[in-house]
């Protein structure tokens, strides 16, 4: 009698912890669908091959396209990535492998208040840093704010994904008389490589959504610029100042830059996914 009170006991519980995390799978989900559906039924009036291959049309003209603001953007996620990603990657190898030290846990504490600090406080910084002594804005100034953006989320992914690599992985390499330097290369990072690289997604998917530290570095440019020491446009500042105009045809055309900008994030990830799943398949 106990035992089978025991069995529906379990059952019963069993199925209110499943109703409850799958009730909690959908409130995360729902927003986001939410969000998807609204972006697409808005900007989607506007999403043209004129929009990929047309610079903006003056003030008071309909039509035109941000060609010159996805290049910028790409051009920005770029520099950010170069600085942001091997700079991640690296602290956090050290963070899990070597930072068992005073030094490492204060690295550790500068990260995580690094991931709190309000992204425009780093366009601030940028803007005094690299736009005042070069007297100008530029594509290098913006990007150099991305890149410390993305840092703080690189860096404790990669150091709670190679934490979860087996210590046997590292104890066989230092067996076969490998230096642990070169286990770690070799062996623990390539072992979590996949996590890694969701960390560098993360990195860079922020960074493509941020606008406050752009305004203060990047600014923003209506003509066609891909040089790293010019004003340069993008994406996020476009909506910025599209969303906020007078003028309706800017208002449509800040959704559909909004879902441009959801595309390529989408795009990206999709790339992430296949290298990884291909470079995990040919290990």
């Amino acid at each position: 009698m106990n035992s089978r009170f025991f069995h529906y006991r379990k059952k019963i519980t069993s199925m209110i912890m499943m109703s409850l995390t799958f009730a909690a799978t959908l409130a995360a989900i729902v927003p986001l669908i939410f969000i998807f559906y609204y972006t697409i039924s808005k900007g989607i009036t506007y999403l043209n091959l004129d929009f990929f291959i047309a610079m903006p049309k003056p003030v008071g003209e309909t039509g035109g396209g941000m060609a010159n603001a996805i290049v910028g953007t790409l051009m920005l996620i770029g520099i950010g990535g170069a600085i942001g990603v091997p700079v991640g990657i690296m602290t956090g190898t050290y963070l899990s492998e070597f930072g068992n030290n005073k030094f490492g846990f204060m690295v550790r504490f500068l990260t995580d208040v690094l991931s709190g600090v309000p992204s425009i406080v780093v366009g601030v910084v940028a803007y005094t840093m690299v736009v005042l002594p070069m007297k100008h804005f530029s594509a290098i100034a913006g990007g150099i704010a991305l890149g410390i953006l993305m840092i703080p989320t690189i860096t404790r992914t990669t150091e709670e994904m190679i934490k979860l690599v087996p210590h046997s992985l590292r104890e066989a390499g230092l067996a076969l008389g490998i230096p642990k330097w070169k286990t770690t290369l070799a062996i623990v990072i390539r072992s979590a490589w996949k996590g890694i690289a969701t960390g560098v997604l993360l990195g860079l998917s922020r960074a493509a959504g941020e606008t406050a530290p752009l305004l203060f570095t990047a600014l923003g440019n209506r003509f066609w610029s891909t040089s790293i020491g010019q004003p340069i446009a993008s994406l996020t500042v476009y909506i910025y100042d599209y969303a906020k105009s007078p003028f309706e045809d800017w208002n449509q055309q800040a959704w559909t830059a909004a879902l441009v900008l959801i595309l390529l994030i989408s795009i990206l990830s999709l790339v992430f996914r296949i290298i990884t799943r291909s470079k995990y398949k040919t290990n």
